[in-house]
């Protein structure tokens, strides 16, 4: 069984991971087999939104494209928000022709992905990735059915592992993101948290893999 890297930058090409990349659609690579694209509230580019989108439409057809993303809201950027909103909301639009889940970046902006995933009517499985908030908000996001993605935050902090330990398995993902640490380091850590194996920690992982992305 494979570990499964739900949200990384780097390809690896490793036959014991399952990696989801991230792409941006104005820096797509076709030589990476599995990946989510979207655009990163980070890098919205109004000169070239809808070509953008548009390269996102097409590429969502695709079985090598699993997922939207990573796109989202941020409200510590220096990005007008409610253009990020806009431009967000613009990508969910495409899942209504096809029905893939959802990779969240999403910086103290909960209440408003919830409520973008409420108005989007989409029944696609939303995941926030690099989750690193307290107990409550993981609960606001259970309530609502998201799943929830750990990765550096879960090795930098010691208070999330109790986070962590509190949510359902049937809600978890884990991922590399851009930190230097394998993602074995993180499951490893994952599985202490959880007070099991690291095999238990794979199978948890790749059960969730096989029921959000089918």
């Amino acid at each position: 069984m494979q570990f499964v890297n739900l949200h990384t930058h780097f390809y690896t090409n490793s036959d014991s991971i399952l990696e989801i990349v991230n792409q941006y659609p104005n820096e797509f690579s076709e030589e990476i087999p599995l990946y989510s694209i979207g655009i990163h509230p980070w890098h919205i580019n109004e000169e070239r939104l809808n070509d953008d989108l548009k390269i996102i439409k097409e590429k969502l057809s695709l079985n090598e494209c699993i997922a939207l993303g990573e796109c989202g809201l941020d409200k510590r950027i220096d990005k007008i928000y409610s253009a990020q909103t806009d431009v967000f909301e613009s990508q969910l639009d495409l899942l209504h022709e096809i029905s893939k889940p959802v990779i969240l970046h999403c910086v103290a902006s909960f209440d408003e992905v919830i409520s973008c995933k409420k108005n989007s009517g989409l029944t696609s499985p939303f995941i926030i990735h690099g989750f690193s908030k307290n107990v409550q908000v993981a609960r606001q996001l259970l309530n609502q059915d998201f799943y929830l993605s750990f990765g550096k935050y879960l090795l930098r902090n010691p208070e999330l592992g109790e986070v962590f330990q509190q949510i359902p398995n049937e809600k978890i993902f884990l991922e590399t993101d851009t930190i230097a640490e394998s993602l074995e380091e993180v499951y490893t850590f994952a599985a202490k948290c959880k007070n099991i194996s690291i095999e238990e920690m794979k199978e948890i992982v790749w059960k969730n893999y096989q029921t959000v992305f089918k």
